[in-house]
Order: structure tokens, then sequence, then C-alpha cells
């Protein structure tokens, strides 16, 4: 039987697992599916066509699955689905999706929320996803696994984020930003490589080798991008890494390719 505070109130239409503890003053709405292990600490308030992966920990404050913050969204029942194993730290706010977006937001596994991080309509957050304190992303962003979004930042709308990228503190993101790129400033440009986070992912020498002479060439001054890439992709074809860069900037988006600055890709 799960273990529900007296002071708890838990919707009859709402599904929690038999292990599952909502603590102290939580409020779970309607339609909310809370999964194996779940943790609400207190105060927490779920509500929508949420659903609540297995040891997922939620704590005081966090607003979950309320209605996104876009004029556009006339009440269609759109699901918010939050993966197993994440920690969602105080005052944290996820929406669900749109009709315009494919009517869900969904967060990946074993990622971190810190305080005051927000998630809105539509996002695709992939698995081991921190968000430092305070970061937010608007509609419809894609998160790829891996990536840090550092304290106070902010990513526009529809921005892609590859995989093991790092977005700096305080940076305002209006582009998007290649599989293991780092970037920083207020309007954010490419400073790098996320070589520590390729490090602490334990990526081959040879790899991180790789990775910096491609992005050397990827983004050097002679030649058109397409020229650029189509010479990388023949020189590291075999390199998975370096492959999912020229692929990444290759898809369609309706976002540029955040650039270095020039004294940086010299």
């Amino acid at each position: 039987m799960s273990v529900v505070h007296p002071t708890a109130i838990v919707d009859p239409g709402a599904s929690v697992a038999p292990d599952a503890t909502v603590g102290p003053y939580c409020l779970v709405g309607p339609g909310v599916e809370i999964g194996s292990g779940v943790e609400l600490v207190a105060h927490v308030v779920v509500s929508g066509r949420t659903k609540i992966g297995a040891g997922t920990k939620i704590y005081p404050f966090a607003s979950i699955g309320f209605p996104p913050q876009d004029l556009k969204y006339k009440g269609e029942p759109s699901r918010l689905i939050i993966g197993n194993n994440v920690v969602i730290r105080e005052h944290v706010t996820m929406n669900p999706g749109t009709s315009g977006g494919g009517m869900e937001t969904r967060v990946g596994d074993h990622c971190l929320f810190m305080v005051g991080a927000h998630v809105a309509h539509d996002c695709r957050i992939g698995d081991h996803v921190i968000f430092v304190n305070n970061a937010t992303v608007a509609g419809h962003v894609s998160i790829g696994d891996w990536a840090i979004l550092g304290g106070l930042s902010a990513v526009h709308q529809f921005v892609r984020i590859g995989r093991h990228a790092m977005i700096g503190g305080m940076s305002g993101v209006e582009n998007d930003v290649i599989p293991y790129g780092s970037v920083m400033g207020n309007r954010a440009h490419l400073a790098s490589l996320n070589i520590v986070g390729l490090k602490r992912r334990e990526f081959s020498r040879e790899t991180i080798h790789d990775l910096r002479k491609a992005y050397r060439l990827i983004f050097a001054q002679e030649g058109t991008i397409v020229e650029r890439l189509d010479d990388v992709a023949e020189l590291f074809s075999k390199n998975e890494a370096v492959m999912e860069i020229v692929n990444f900037i290759k898809a369609d988006s309706s976002r540029a390719i955040c650039q270095p600055l020039l004294e940086d890709a010299a």
C-alpha cells in the first residue's frame, strides 16, 4: 500500500504505485500516474496527464504538469512524461505539450533538475541531462543525452542541443549547439569542445583527437560550410562522434548553428 501523508490530497482518478510515497501537503490530480518507488517529499503539486517514472524523487514546491505558458494552448489533453530515477529539486516547473508540438513533453531517465529549473511545453530532454539552478528552456527545445545547462542559462524555443554539450552559466542560447560543444556568453557563442565532459565520459584519446581536428576544419574560414562538412565526413567517416556532429549540422532545423567567435575559430 502506498504511503500517503494525512495532509496530502490524492484524487481518486490518480494512479499511485503501491510502494510510492506522497508526503505532507502534496496535491495529486486526476489522470496523474505515479510509478514504483516515486517519492513526493512535501508540498509537491502534480496535475494533468502526467506520468512519473519509477524511482523519481520530487522536492518541495515543484509544480509539475500544469498548463503550458503558451497563449495558443486551448486545454487539449496533452501529456508530460518524466522518466525513471529523475531528481527534481525545489521550485522546478515542467509543462505538458501542445497541439502545435506533438502533444507531449518528455524527460528522460537519470536527469537532475536543480532549484528553479523550467522545462516548457513540447520539449524533449534526453537521459542523464543536468539543469543547474534556474536553467530554463522555452518550448519545443530538444536536448541530447548527458548535456549540462549551467546556472541561470536560458534556451530559445526550437533550439537543439546535442549530446554531451555544455551550456555555460548565464548564457542565452539562441542557436543550435553541436554535440560535444561548449557554449558561453550573453548571446552564446561556441567556445570549444566539451573536453572535460568527454574525458569524464571516458571517450578515447583517439576519438577526442579526431574531434579536435574535425572541429577546427568545420569552423575554419576557408570554403563553404557544405564543402567543409563534406571534407570532414570523408576524413572521419569511421568516427561515430565526428559523424554525429556532421549529421547534426546537416539536419533540418529552424535555428542556425551556434558559431565560434572569429578569433576562436582561427
